[in-house]
């Protein structure tokens, strides 16, 4: 358990900008940052960010948080898992108090299955380097293929025994349970026997964005044929392949930086590379690019440059992954290295300026790549050659922007000496067959009758609903509450003029009191006792308050509010036309807010006492006890009608 004040250190250090600025490519628009939202797929940046209220709100999906929120959102970490991310971000020392029974019984698989993963990498790291087994076998072969030894400390690699059981019985003596080693594939249980997965492999562990170990690759240093040369983790509660990419960890503020993403096949690619002062590289270890890796990419840049061994079958196979790159709307560029060399072995033969200047020198757009490979083998075949084409445009129908697209269109017309409106209409024509598709192939007999429903009959609005004026108050203590107002006293005399000025939060508070109103919702309720405390003891509490309240209906309550969409340009201040704030009049629209939220309560009494007037026998004492309330509560209506300038209805 966190101790309060450290909580509070913590919150105090994290700034929001920074936090969210590891996951996601910001950029400044006027005060804000703006982004993609890592929470939903999205092309057009709704996901704002506000470091002078800390907080981000995304316009498109409705996530909104503090820095806190968005750890826990984007990592699913618990409330303390983020605070301990956050404290050693930024350094501070968390000193945790003994948990009781029941917070130990909130563990969660993941919190397990996180544990022990870091325990197996500190293990296999500890072999290497300190067993004279994985210093003969692990630590030599690393350096043989020219790592150093920072970097493999860098990337923590490591070395599992040649025993069958090695790890597993050390893990189950540390505390480890059988269940979770089983179920992070570390362990394999069989015919009642246990024995390790990674058994006598050099190990690569592989991490998620806030560095976090969620799986291993492993690979064989002896010749048998009989044993696949990786092996990797299975999927478990933590490790999904298509949503990981080996090296992202250390790689993603170098994407930022260099707005660029290097892919490559594999991990000793990314560790050469990164040797080599080349660090914003990741690896799709293996497997067949998929679109979540692609959107964890995009998240921190849209521009991926993919590095190619010169194998022409491998390129080839890896087509329909790129495909899928240019339809989430990135950019791709291609290097193709010489025959028989791959990112690895090229940077082990060259120098660092050497490495970088082949890559700067020889990147391609991939359109026009792949054009020129597939013509190669056309040889001036005509059939080849329109299946070519037909192939060509394909790809460049999936880029979304509509203004790129003519623009490959006219590259690859050159490579293939063809004429440019000749793609062009074949583009067209299977653009408008993807917009058809979903009529293609129905029968009439397929498509449904049309099913007429008739118009909704109009209701009548339920004036016992508050919620809407209820907010309305509840925004302008957010926003306003320690604003000044100018408001003038209630007087017969319609010449007398006289006014007093007083706290927006102090107007709102004391005037609602006084009329005994309470709030319908008990959210609104929770705030606006908050801000009647900071009334009666000098101390309004600030945006911060809400925002990082230990409520989580508090904090998106108050980011929801708090957040503006839309910024005014400054380009009307520049041509000097004055555009008029909420703020300039809020002398008027205060009161005006809380008579509203007074009429709308008198008009629920009204109601509810009416309702419960036809339930009386008229004669009664109760009804006409009934009937004064009644009065007294029109008159009261309706003298609030008179102020907010309504026309009196009874």
């Amino acid at each position: 358990m966190i101790p309060r004040d450290t909580i509070q250190s913590i919150l105090d250090a994290a700034r929001i900008e920074e936090v969210v600025g590891d996951f996601v490519q910001l950029k400044r628009r006027g005060v804000n940052l703006l982004g993609l939202c890592p929470f939903h797929n999205e092309k057009t940046p709704s996901f704002t960010v506000s470091p002078a209220k800390g907080i981000f709100k995304c316009f498109g999906c409705g996530k909104a948080g503090n820095a806190v929120n968005f750890v826990m959102e984007h990592e699913k970490y618990s409330y303390p898992e983020a605070l301990r991310y956050l404290a050693s971000k930024y350094g501070i020392e968390v000193e945790e108090q003994e948990p009781t029974p029941e917070e130990k019984q909130q563990d969660t698989d993941r919190d397990s299955l996180f544990s022990l993963n870091d325990f197996a990498r500190k293990f296999y790291v500890n072999t290497l380097f300190e067993t004279e087994e994985g210093k003969a076998i692990g630590l030599s072969y690393f350096l043989e293929r020219g790592f150093r030894e920072d970097i493999i400390r860098k990337f923590q690699l490591g070395f599992s025994p040649t025993a069958w059981d090695t790890f597993t019985k050390t893990a189950l003596q540390n505390g480890y349970s059988e269940k979770y080693l089983v179920d992070s594939g570390l362990t394999i249980s069989k015919d009642g026997k246990h024995y390790d997965r990674f058994r006598e492999r050099v190990m690569f562990p592989i991490h998620n964005l806030t560095g976090k170990v969620i799986g291993f690759g492993g690979r064989i240093l002896t010749s048998d044929k009989t044993k696949p040369k990786y092996v990797n983790s299975p999927e478990s509660e933590v490790y999904n392949k298509s949503k990981s990419l080996y090296g992202i960890w250390l790689a993603r503020n170098s994407i930022v930086a260099r707005d660029n993403c290097f892919l490559v096949e594999g991990y000793t690619d990314v560790i050469s590379l990164h040797q080599s002062g080349i660090e914003n590289v990741v690896a799709s270890s293996g497997t067949s690019l998929t679109t979540d890796q692609i959107r964890l990419i995009s998240k921190f840049t849209r521009n991926i440059t993919i590095l190619y061994d010169g194998d022409p079958a491998g390129i080839k196979a890896s087509f329909r992954g790129i495909d899928m790159i240019l339809e989430q709307g990135m950019n791709v560029k291609v290097v193709l290295f010489p025959d028989g060399e791959d990112p690895d072995s090229y940077a082990r033969k060259h120098s660092s300026s050497d490495l970088e200047g082949f890559i700067s020198n020889n990147s391609d757009d991939f359109i026009a790549f792949k054009t020129r490979l597939l013509l190669d083998e056309t040889q001036n075949d005509p059939v080849k050659k329109a299946r070519l084409i037909h192939e060509i445009i394909h790809t460049i129908s999936l880029i979304p922007d509509p203004i790129i697209r003519p623009l490959f269109i006219r590259e690859c017309a050159e490579i293939m000496q063809i004429a440019e409106q000749t793609l062009m209409n074949e583009l067209n024509k299977l653009l408008r067959k993807k917009k058809l598709k979903g009529y293609e192939g129905e029968s009439q007999e397929q498509i449904p009758e049309p099913v007429i429903i008739a118009p909704p009959q109009e209701l009548a609005p339920d004036i016992t609903d508050c919620s809407a004026q209820e907010l309305d108050v509840i925004r302008m203590l957010l926003l306003y509450g320690s604003k000044e107002i100018k408001i003038r006293l209630q007087s017969d005399d319609p010449e007398l003029n006289e006014y007093f000025r007083t706290s927006v939060a102090a107007f709102i508070c004391n005037d609602i009191r006084a009329s005994q109103i309470t709030f319908d919702l008990a959210l609104y309720q929770a705030v606006f006792d908050a801000f009647a405390r900071g009334v009666d003891t000098d101390a309004l509490p600030d945006e911060r308050f809400f925002t990082m309240h230990a409520d989580p209906d508090i904090v998106k309550l108050a980011i929801d509010l708090l957040s503006q969409k839309y910024e005014l340009s400054p380009g009307w201040e520049e041509i000097k036309i004055y555009v008029p704030a909420e703020t300039d009049g809020l002398d008027e629209t205060v009161p005006r807010a809380v008579l509203s939220l007074m009429h709308r309560k008198l008009s629920a009494l009204i109601q509810i006492n009416q309702k419960e007037m036809k339930e009386l026998d008229t004669m009664s004492e109760a009804w006409a006890d009934h009937l004064s309330r009644d009065i007294y509560l029109k008159k009261a209506r309706n003298d609030i009608s008179r102020r907010l300038g309504r026309i009196l209805n009874g």
